[in-house]
């Protein structure tokens, strides 16, 4: 005969000291690969820029630029990181940015406010989002069929609605609300962001040593968190010119990364995109969760759009073509799966810089043009084949079935990416009674 014992109230349950094999899971080459790519290619050009007697390559003047090129393509990775991670991706996002954009300015043209022309574009990308996601999940036609027939139409009506000519306006409104510079002290601020990462990272360290959790996290959180403050105090500059678009493209990843890591929203999104048939009988509603990363899509796809014509104060039929394609290179050089249920933008958000980077440093360098796109389509295979042959060896490495007193599955961490428990919402507690 079996009894429970009751558990004294207040009892912490103990755990398991995290492995060396799990604080060291975050630093392995699926997990971490593109930031240690980045940090190689910033390197490189840096060194290449010395020795040839350019302007120092990482200087405020040269890392604005970059982030404000990165700016359009950056934002659509990162959302379009969260349709990946949902188990779907789309085709139609150059399309909807420009037809957002083209309504926007014929709104604007009419005499309408700022205020109503923006609403107008950001809806008329809700709602070719929302097109795409009731014919995939609703009534079950593929993806890559939706989107790409998606695609052709929108651009299509971006056509008719401008007569197959370029549309402009001489209103000043969009372009002082989404252009410009805001200067930032990014030795104070960025020290400031690295200290709380800091006291963050003791905080784990912390509960790590009273059995509270075994993530592992506590000691790279620590490291990262000195590495940041040191290196804004001595390198940074106190003057950042950034633009109000850079501003924009970091609230946007920053907002996701925080509900994909800690809500509930995010857990059910990357079991959905996981195992859609164990979320749904775990009592998840699978349709919102599949619908609305298009929304999503449809809706930033416009806001990209519109900071298009903020810039340039026109927009033509031809207008951001073959955007989509530069927005899957950058999710898929952040180790997002093309399968979902794994992903995180802020990989996707390196993996755009990484684009940029070497489009900038091409430049800078007074490389020839004719071999950027070989050399960004080398790095793109080169990273996908490293990130898929690191994750065969890690599985490999793991072992076939968990302890049973393994709360992670085993040791060898989640897939990369994915919260652990994502793929199993019904996995049944193991708890035992006490003999």
């Amino acid at each position: 005969m079996t009894t429970t014992m009751p558990r004294p109230a207040g009892a912490v349950r103990a755990r398991p000291a995290p492995s060396l094999r799990q604080r060291a899971e975050p630093f392995r080459l699926h997990r971490a690969g593109v930031v240690y790519a980045f940090a190689l290619i910033l390197m490189t050009f840096t060194m290449a820029a010395e020795l040839t007697g350019r302007p120092f390559y990482l200087s405020p003047v040269n890392t604005a630029n970059i982030l404000d090129q990165t700016v359009q393509v950056g934002i659509l990775a990162v959302i379009m990181t969260i349709c990946l991670i949902s188990g779907n991706f789309d085709l139609s996002v150059g399309a909807t940015a420009a037809l957002g954009a083209g309504v926007t300015l014929t709104v604007l043209n009419t005499g309408s406010g700022v205020a109503v022309a923006v609403l107008a574009g950001l809806g008329t990308g809700a709602a070719m989002g929302l097109l795409n996601g009731v014919l995939v999940q609703l009534v079950g036609v593929n993806a890559f069929i939706v989107t790409l027939g998606t695609m052709t139409g929108v651009r299509g009506l971006l056509f008719i609605l401008t007569d197959g000519q370029s549309i402009q306006t001489d209103h000043d409104g969009l372009g002082d609300a989404f252009t410009g510079v805001l200067p930032l002290n990014a030795k104070v601020w960025i020290a400031i962001a690295g200290a709380v990462f800091l006291a963050l990272g003791v905080r784990s360290l912390m509960r790590e040593r009273k059995g509270l959790v075994t993530s592992g996290y506590g000691p790279w959180m620590v490291g990262a968190g000195v590495v940041v403050v040191a290196v804004a105090l001595l390198f940074l500059p106190t003057r950042w010119e950034l633009t109000k678009q850079v501003y924009i493209f970091v609230a946007v990843a920053v907002v996701a990364w925080l509900v994909l890591r800690f809500t509930a929203v995010g857990r059910r999104l990357y079991a959905v995109g996981g195992n859609t048939e164990a979320a749904r009988l775990s009592g998840i509603d699978v349709a919102r969760y599949k619908i609305t990363p298009f929304v999503l899509n449809g809706l930033f796809a416009a806001l990209v759009g519109i900071l298009y014509v903020s810039r340039f104060s026109a927009i033509n039929p031809q207008a951001m073509t073959g955007l989509e394609l530069t927005v899957l290179a950058a999710a898929i050089l952040g180790g997002t799966s093309l399968f979902g249920g794994a992903g995180n933008v802020l990989k996707s958000v390196v993996g755009a810089l990484i684009l940029f980077t070497l489009i900038n440093g091409f430049g800078v360098l007074n490389l020839g043009a004719n071999y950027q796109d070989l050399i960004k389509g080398v790095v793109i295979i080169g990273a996908a084949t490293i990130y898929v042959l690191a994750e065969r060896r890690g599985q490999r490495s793991r072992p076939a079935v968990a302890a049973p007193d393994d709360d992670d599955g085993g040791g060898g961490g989640p897939a990369p990416d994915r919260p652990a428990g994502a793929d199993s919402p019904t996995a049944p507690d193991r708890r035992q009674a006490t003999p």
